[in-house]
């Protein structure tokens, strides 16, 4: 039963470069003579080779071969808003650093299959960018790390050995909060993001850290995903309590905009009887009346500095499994017309 399972499936160059403690990159060197490769190296690989009995394929060694910057873009992001800002930001870089971005997407939300992601990695990519939620997911990272390819995360917070590129989530949530409170609001929402996501975990730490100043402040707290549907429900939940908060701060420009939608369903002014902010500031901030208080996470520069931060660890000498590096770029709370103060005191 072994001896057929082992059959069952011709190793890949994936396997080679796991056998002998490289990446894909340097098992394609090897097979197409490059003089690059250490010799010991190249006699470890050699050696992979024959244990496990690879054959190149010769379409995949025709894609191996080619001296561009390949680069892998993995997403399964619910938020239309944020993946244009992120898409844009990586193509936009891309162009001027000459690069080819080759796009994988996850299906429902849900992670690429490991077979994907595999084949994504053989055809000679030279690095991966991913996007959140996929950024901090184990079942990419773990298929990236053992392939020995180089990663950038947008929106990650202290993944091990992979570049990661955010803002200061926490501090974000925390300034916002605050600002309500300033405007004299004392019963406060909160839509909480992803919960698999550590940046979700980081905006609900801020907010509750401003709540915490402010002893006369109820909080009430309802679970979200990022998308505009689980904003709906989450909306509707906190407009039910006695009394409903005054205002709402949702972990998203997409959970924000369905609390607006709930409060226009039950007839309440935005922001006269109800006050909702967003975080991300992406176009679902602008499209809609009140256009929306948010915070502004510079989702193309992230993007953007993520691929660069990739192709200068990709470009040095020697090739080595991506240095744990992190850059938190600046945040800022754009303020529109879905805020006021309450009509009352909103003391509890």
């Amino acid at each position: 039963m072994k001896e057929r399972a082992r059959r069952s499936r011709s190793p890949t160059i994936i396997d080679v470069a796991a056998q002998a403690g490289v990446s894909p990159m340097t098992v394609s060197r090897v097979i197409n003579g490059r003089a690059s490769v250490d010799p010991t190296t190249r006699a470890s690989v050699q050696d992979a080779i024959d244990a496990l009995g690879y054959t190149p394929n010769l379409a995949a060694r025709s894609l191996v071969t080619s001296t561009e910057l390949k680069i892998g873009v993995i997403y399964a992001n619910p938020s239309a808003a944020f993946m244009s800002d992120f898409l844009t930001g990586v193509f936009e870089e891309a162009s001027i650093r000459g690069a080819r971005l080759i796009l994988l997407k996850g299906e429902d939300g849900r992670p690429p299959s490991p077979a994907a992601l595999e084949n994504l990695v053989a055809s000679g990519i030279s690095g991966m960018i991913c996007a959140p939620p996929l950024s901090e997911s184990a079942a990419v990272l773990d298929v990236l790390r053992k392939a020995r390819v180089p990663v950038a995360a947008v929106g990650a917070h202290d993944v091990d050995n992979v570049i990661c590129v955010r803002i200061d989530d926490r501090l974000a949530a925390y300034e916002m909060t605050r600002e309500l409170i300033a405007m004299g609001h004392h019963r406060l929402g909160f839509v909480v993001g992803n919960p698999d996501q550590v940046a979700s975990l980081k905006r609900l730490d801020g907010f509750y850290a401003a709540v915490r100043e402010h002893p006369g402040v109820r909080a009430t707290i309802a679970q979200g995903d990022f998308s505009f549907a689980s904003g709906l429900a989450a909306g509707d939940q906190l407009l039910q309590a006695d009394p409903p908060p005054t205002a709402i701060f949702a972990s998203n420009d997409d959970m924000a905009a369905a609390v607006v939608s709930v409060a226009h369903r039950r007839q309440l002014d935005v922001p006269r009887e109800l006050t909702v902010v967003g975080f991300d500031d992406t176009t679902a901030a602008v499209m809609l009346w009140p256009p929306l208080t948010t915070v502004h996470q510079p989702v193309r520069r992230l993007a953007a500095e993520a691929l660069g931060l990739l192709v200068a660890e990709i470009a040095t000498p020697p090739r080595t499994p991506a240095k744990r590096a992190d850059r938190v770029l600046d945040h800022e709370i754009v303020k529109r017309q879905s805020t006021s103060p309450p009509q009352d005191d909103a003391t509890p």
